[in-house]
């Protein structure tokens, strides 16, 4: 179950969508959508009420003469109730 999600995406496009109750998490490329929710329920107690799943495009970078890519892979948003919410230490 842990190795379905990674890490919590903290950047400041996802930060705010935490005031709506939106959690993007970075997960592996083989999970579905029920997988990702029983790992959130498992690792933080909360039941999620809708999970979408989107792939983040890889992207090229060009550093000291040489071309090469970063990133790829695939995020969920998990949408909680209302009263729900997920402390990130």
């Amino acid at each position: 179950m842990t190795n379905i999600i990674k890490n919590p995406r903290i950047t400041e496009k996802a930060s705010n969508t935490f005031e709506q109750n939106i959690y993007t998490f970075d997960v592996s490329a083989g999970a579905n959508k029920t997988e990702i929710k029983k790992a959130i329920f498992t690792l933080y107690k909360v039941k999620p009420i809708r999970v979408n799943v989107l792939p983040v495009p890889k992207k090229k970078t060009f550093s000291k003469g040489k071309i090469g890519t970063r990133g790829g892979g695939r995020k969920a948003l998990v949408y909680l109730k209302k009263g729900d919410k997920i402390e990130f230490v």
